[in-house]
């Protein structure tokens, strides 16, 4: 049996995919930077070999797949040109192994590793299903009848696969490195809608999914009278959120979530969706939704003393007003303090009012750093020019994030796809 080397295993793509072909037994080893990522623990837990990046660990006879992160300049990559062995970029790799199951693709500008956790987590209740999320979490099933994955639009990543189903939650203007505007970004989404072979499952609230053209059929979801799975009489409490599904005007059923805010009814929604067409008990569904806890960096919540951290992977204007009010609706009656660290400076010129007027919803806002990608050259942009745009927002580092002790029973909610994480370890170290 083959070897499978993954150079830049540590990626949360590479980390999932690794894990799954492990748990598929297959043999898994990679290769990676020194520093520690969190997507590496699962690794290590699965007893899967981790080396430094050599050229050394490359071998004959081992199938290699290398993160879209690496390209022929990388001294694994050129050994193994040397040694005649073919180097499978990761989209490519996983766009082949796909297609052994009914595989579910997982897309849109927001939204797409929540909805990803949550289908795979109501589907595995029904039937074997193996799952790729881009939070690094990957599991295997040896005789999987579905494979549920993240699919990534940046870079047009995504059209490497020609999935069975496509669920696609929104289409917004980001990775401004890469895309010109959100025209651009939604001609991606529809030559990806191209490829897709049974169905469509979008979101008909978002202006430009209405405007989709497929081969195939388009199903709609969402919380306006024109979509075919349309949720109303939404409730909420302190246990979640409560609402009924109809279809097609014909009522369907009443589900409970735990989360809130109208993005994750929306993600239900797609699940509740896609489930409905492949025939999945609407019983199981019900029951699974409402014992779905999350994924890793999505409203991750911590108790510190009278205080509530809350750990969250959003870094676009969109994603940061939706987690705010998600927030401000799980505890109405707690002040709410954001800290940010934007990602890239690019996102940050592009969408500098955006961001400011986005985080004036939450009642005190505290700045990091921006944290600049690997793919850009330092720019002549500041956070100060963040800062000024709201008023009264405070700079903060790691040794001056302790003031945060103020906020006695606030709801500290740490927003970045950076390194943010250090600020609230760095908090809770300071603060004991």
């Amino acid at each position: 049996m083959t070897m499978f080397h993954f150079i830049g295993i540590k990626g949360s793509g590479m980390s999932a995919l690794a894990q799954i072909l492990s748990d598929m037994k297959y043999d898994v080893q990679g290769s990676d930077v020194d520093k520690v990522f969190f997507t590496q623990k699962p690794l290590e837990e699965k007893g899967i070999p981790l080396f430094p990046f050599n050229k050394e660990n490359i071998e004959e006879g081992q199938t290699i797949i290398a993160s879209a992160a690496y390209g022929e300049d990388h001294e694994e990559v050129q050994e193994a040109k040397e040694k005649g062995i073919e180097v499978q970029p990761y989209p490519t790799f996983l766009g082949e192994f796909i297609q052994r199951f009914t595989n579910i693709a997982i897309t849109g500008s927001h939204g797409k590793t929540s909805t990803t956790g949550l289908m795979s987590h109501v589907l595995q209740q029904a039937k074997p299903t193996s799952y790729l999320i881009g939070d690094g979490t990957g599991k295997g099933e040896e005789n999987s009848e579905y494979f549920v994955f993240e699919a990534c639009e940046y870079r047009r990543h995504f059209l490497h696969y020609h999935p069975d189903y496509a669920i696609m939650t929104n289409v917004d203007f980001d990775h401004p490195d890469y895309f010109k505007d959100v025209n651009d970004v939604f001609s991606a989404f529809q030559d990806m809608a191209k490829q897709v072979k049974k169905a469509i499952i979008a979101c008909g609230d978002d202006e430009h999914l209405q405007q989709l053209t497929a081969q195939v059929p388009v199903v709609y979801y969402g919380l306006g009278e024109q979509n075919d799975f349309q949720a109303k009489n939404i409730q909420v409490d302190s246990t979640g959120t409560h609402f009924d599904v109809f279809v097609r005007n014909t009522a369907y059923g009443s589900f409970t979530i735990p989360g809130f805010g109208n993005h994750n009814i929306l993600n239900a929604l797609s699940v509740i969706a896609l489930c409905e067409y492949e025939n999945i008990d609407v019983a199981i569904v019900q029951e699974h939704l409402k014992t779905f806890t999350g994924v890793k960096r999505r409203f991750s919540e911590k108790t510190f003393g009278n205080q509530v951290l809350i750990d969250d992977y959003a870094h676009h204007p969109t994603e940061i007003a939706v987690t705010i009010e998600a927030t401000k609706q799980k505890y109405p009656n707690r002040e709410v303090v954001a800290i940010f660290q934007p990602h890239t400076f690019t996102r940050t010129r592009t969408f500098l009012d955006d961001f400011a007027e986005s985080l004036k919803e939450a009642d005190k806002v505290y700045l990091c750093d921006i944290f600049a990608s690997a793919r850009e050259k330092a720019q002549a942009l500041s956070i100060q020019e963040l800062q000024d745009r709201i008023p009264g927002a405070v700079l903060v580092d790691e040794e001056s994030v302790n003031q945060l002790v103020q906020h006695e029973t606030g709801i500290l909610l740490f927003m970045g796809a950076g390194d943010v994480q250090k600020f609230q370890g760095a908090y809770e170290r300071l603060a004991k």
